[in-house]
């Protein structure tokens, strides 16, 4: 592909506020926190409407040089080469040039993308779902509000057992560490200063690793053994008696 044809290309959808894609021979300059220069290879550029700015060798997934979105994007032809540069002057300058020595393709796209990434089963969502029953975890066990904010995070859980004690519930989706125990240990001690009693922790997961459940023990708490399904546009949890909602259903 020609220099002429290929500059403006790229000129006209930056003008329009389009996708541009390039591929082609290339060397890469930077400037900024440090000083770089990419030898000749061909590369893979991306720049995107709002100025991010990509470079992509033929393997791996990250980008060998990159702009994060708000840099300003120029092309020019000189000394044989098209430039193509990158530049931001917040928080510091920074610079990146891509000097073309062949280009063997170039175009730009007009995309619209206004979804939002949905999250199904997250372990705020199947606290949700958990909550309309806690008799799968212990008969007798009902769930409190309005007092699982707690300093250095919020509680999944807090409700009531038959005996009237107070039960931090602190759920993972996946196998459960020594991490989740220390949160967990974290949020029951808060608790118990707060209330002046004891608080009793129970960790619900999958999984939890053998370290972990020994800490567990150690400390005293309970681990429940959490099954659950996770499809599009719903989560389920195993062994729930009660009408369980579909994710969709709870609102923002």
């Amino acid at each position: 592909m020609e220099f002429p044809q290929a500059r403006k290309s790229i000129e006209r959808a930056l003008g329009a506020g389009k996708l541009v894609v390039c591929v082609g021979n290339c060397t890469i300059k930077y400037a900024g926190r440090a000083a770089s220069k990419i030898s000749e290879g061909d590369r893979l550029l991306v720049i995107k409407h709002d100025g991010t700015f990509l470079v992509h060798q033929s393997t791996g997934m990250k980008a060998i040089n990159y702009q994060g979105p708000g840099s300003v994007v120029s092309v020019a032809e000189e000394n044989g080469e098209l430039i193509v540069k990158s530049e931001r002057t917040k928080p510091m300058h920074e610079l990146i040039e891509v000097h073309f020595k062949r280009v063997d393709y170039c175009d730009s796209f007009e995309m619209h993308d206004d979804t939002k990434l949905q999250l199904f089963g997250s372990e705020k969502e199947l606290a949700r779902i958990l909550m309309q029953d806690l008799h799968l975890i212990e008969p007798g066990l009902t769930p409190l509000k309005g007092e699982s904010d707690v300093k250095r995070g919020s509680i999944d859980i807090l409700a009531q057992d038959s005996a009237g004690s107070t039960v931090a519930i602190e759920l993972k989706r996946r196998s459960a560490g020594l991490d989740a125990v220390t949160q967990l240990k974290r949020y029951v001690e808060q608790l118990q200063k707060r209330k002046g009693r004891r608080v009793r922790g129970i960790l619900c997961a999958p999984e939890i690793t053998a370290n972990a459940l020994k800490m567990l023990a150690g400390e005293g708490f309970e681990f429940f053994k959490l099954d659950y399904e996770i499809a599009n546009p719903s989560a389920k949890i195993k062994g729930l008696q009660r009408k369980q909602k579909v994710l969709g259903e709870y609102g923002p």
